[in-house]
């Protein structure tokens, strides 16, 4: 016997978009992936997509256990994709013991989607100093009081520790050396731009040596 689904589980297969609005193909793509990344994102950013830097993060344990989050990009340029975060987080733990990762861009607003798989590997002291004191006075006073994903016994603890760290740096914030970027360096970067009926175009940046080797795939 079936089991009856919730009715709003049964509209589920009725909810689809037609993408319709560009095609990709070859002879526009340009020669390198990180400069073709960078054209998009700027029309990502004058399309006022929400959100232009937000990635899904993926990432596996030394053991092969999958996780995935959204962070923001903070730096894109040819040695690749950089973020920060707290290093004693689940993600800075999964990739210090497996030192690969994938990330995805969704910018749906022009029917687009980046992949990028990589390599991973911290950045340096000086560029997480230089990020760090770009930040918002109050991004910094909570980069002391929250040790990311570690269980707390409520919102108050948290509160309390951000006041503590206000009282002990004022506006002088100092970059905890727990905290700091990660830089994914890719292998393969995937561009995706929706099409009618599903047939939607993919196109493959695959590292081959020092060049790169471009895919379609289907779709």
């Amino acid at each position: 016997m079936t089991p009856e689904k919730p009715d709003t589980a049964r509209s589920l297969a009725d909810i689809r978009q037609e993408y319709a609005k560009q095609a990709l193909d070859e002879s526009v793509l340009l020669n390198d992936p990180v400069a073709q990344f960078i054209a998009w994102f700027d029309d990502a950013v004058n399309a006022q997509v929400p959100e232009p830097t937000a990635m899904t993060l993926a990432t596996c344990t030394a053991s092969g256990e999958p996780s995935a989050r959204t962070v923001l990009l903070k730096e894109i340029d040819t040695r690749g994709f950089t973020f920060f975060t707290d290093y004693r987080s689940h993600k800075a733990r999964d990739l210090d013991a497996n030192p690969r990762a994938s990330l995805l861009f969704l910018w749906k607003e022009v029917e687009r989607q980046v992949r990028v798989t990589g390599t991973v590997e911290r950045v340096s002291t000086d560029e997480s100093d230089v990020y760090f004191t770009s930040r918002p006075l109050g991004s910094r006073h909570g980069a002391w009081a929250s040790e990311q994903s570690a269980v707390i016994p409520d919102r108050e603890w948290l509160e309390q520790r951000v006041t503590d760290a206000e009282a002990r740096f004022g506006d002088e914030v100092p970059r905890p050396e727990h905290w700091g970027g990660y830089r994914v360096s890719p292998d393969v970067v995937e561009f995706w731009q929706g099409r009618p009926s599903r047939l939607h175009d993919r196109l493959r940046f695959r590292r081959n040596g020092a060049a790169w080797v471009v895919e379609r795939l289907s779709p």
